[in-house]
Formats: C-alpha cells, structure tokens, sequence
C-alpha cells in the first residue's frame, strides 16, 4: 500500500507558541498515511531557505520519501495562526512562496514514478489543477482536498478537479448535515466517484452516487489543538479503503465506507492530541504578525 503526497508543504508558525511546526495539506496526509502502516512519499517543491530545509529534514525524519521533490530559489510558504481553546485561527500566510508559485510540471519521467503509488492526494492549496488528468490516466486513484473555502466550490471549479477525482474531501463544519449531503452530492454529479464531507464534532458523511453514509465524531477531551484534524480524518478514511481492496475500477462499497468513516474518525480523535501537523516543532523567529 504504497500512497503519494503531492503539492503543497507549509510552516505553520505559531505566534501564541512561538514554535514553528511543519505541515501542509498534501504532506500531512503523507505522513499520516505512513504513521498508519503505509509505505508513503512527498512530492513538491520547496524553497532554498531554512525553513524549505526544515521541512524536508521533518518531513523525511517520518519516514516519508522525499527523494523526487526538488528545491527552487525562492522563499517556503508560511502560515500563522494561534490556537483558542484548542481551536486554531489563521491570521494570515505569505500566499505558499515558491511552492505554490512555481508548483511541479509532472514531465514522463515523474508520472512513471508516481505510477507505482496506489493513492496520490493533492489539494487546492496546490494549484496542481492542471496535472490532475496526468493522474487519472495513469490507473491510479487520485484524492483531492476542496478546503472549506466558497471558491472552490463554484461550478467551474468542481467541474476542473472532481472527473479527475476518485475521492473528494470538503470540509463542511460550517454547514448542517443536509446542505453536507446535497454538497457531496453535487461533487459526484459533476464526476467525483466518492465524496467525504467532514463536520467536526458533528461528524462526518461520505457519499458515493447511490447511498448517503454517515458517522459520529470520536469526541476528545483536554485536545492540543485541532491542526490536521480534518487530513487525519481523510488519510484513516483512504487507507481503510485501501486495506479493504479500493483501488481503480473497483470501488469501494457501503461495508467499506462504514468501516472507513469509523477508522477516519478515530484517526482525527487521535489527531487532537498532538501540537500542529505532526509535532517537530522548533522555535520560530519573532515577527511582526
């Protein structure tokens, strides 16, 4: 079980802390995935600063292969945020630095490489929008973050990511559980094969052309904070269906989902307990932010 990381990495720093952490939508999940037993990979570039160098160095010190990512003159992308109450606020980022405005070409040579993955995930924060039909003629399954945020869920943007799309995640916290499902709904009529909408506390739902599942929330007391709460959740959710034979052409049914939702549930709960993405803090310079 071999899954595949591809697009964005971040700092997230920390003012209240005064620690940076290392994260990023397509990282964690990588990371995740590979806490959880799978053989996992990061591909993306990173910026030629210090902080481009502490986030390979975390990131490989997981056991996540980084081997193919390349490194660009150009500055890493860094978010700041605080937590209250154990939830976090973002206050701000830098717009992904040289990851997000240079992002990866995937050239013949790459997309061999990436061929040997059983899963590769990637995200809005990415702008890896073009190389999403690369991905879905390779024969592999392909995940797709679609944040939370009300531009990347317009028609014209569904209609780029979710044919190309085997798997869907909308973070749906802001909305009740009937707009969740005519949401997801939506994705896969405009061509995701499964969509998974995640509410926080309230759970989560996943639905796939034909049935509506859902799932409670694993609820935490005395959580760090909620950092990579929601890529936990997805990565337990993906790699469950894996463990249980999704792969292309042959998709995952209501017993799957079931089980999946449950194990994404216990991997967000899991989540709670641990500072940022997935700890390696280190102590950040003083900002003006």
């Amino acid at each position: 079980m071999r899954v595949l990381g591809f697009g964005d990495n971040i700092v997230d720093r920390f003012g209240d802390r005064g620690i940076d952490y290392p994260g990023g939508n397509s990282v964690n999940v990588a990371v995740y995935a590979r806490r959880l037993g799978a053989e996992a990979a990061y591909l993306g570039v990173f910026g030629n600063d210090d902080l481009g160098r502490f986030l390979r160095e975390s990131i490989a010190a997981e056991g996540v292969a980084v081997e193919r990512s390349v490194v660009r003159a150009g500055e890493s992308g860094v978010s700041h945020l605080r937590v209250d109450d154990g939830d976090r606020v973002f206050l701000g980022w830098n717009g992904g630095g040289v990851t997000v405005r240079e992002p990866l070409v995937l050239d013949d040579d790459l997309l061999s490489y990436v061929r040997g993955f059983d899963l590769v995930h990637s995200s809005v924060y990415s702008r890896s929008e073009p190389e999403l039909p690369k991905l879905a003629a390779l024969g592999t399954l392909v995940s797709f973050d679609l944040s939370s945020e009300e531009d990347y869920r317009d028609a014209g943007y569904l209609d780029r990511v979710c044919p190309h799309a085997d798997l869907v995640l909308l973070s749906c916290s802001h909305l009740d559980e009937e707009a969740t499902a005519g949401l997801l709904a939506e994705a896969v009529r405009r061509g995701a094969r499964l969509a998974l909408g995640t509410r926080g506390v309230h759970g989560a739902l996943a639905h796939d052309g034909r049935v509506t599942l859902s799932a409670p929330a694993r609820l935490a007391e005395d959580i760090v904070d909620t950092m990579g709460c929601g890529d936990a959740f997805l990565t337990g959710f993906a790699v469950s269906l894996l463990r249980d034979g999704w792969a292309a052409g042959s998709p995952a049914g209501p017993a799957m989902i079931e089980r999946a939702l449950r194990q994404g549930a216990e991997a967000a709960r899991d989540q709670c307990f641990v500072e940022g993405a997935f700890g390696h803090g280190r102590r950040a310079p003083v900002t003006s932010m």
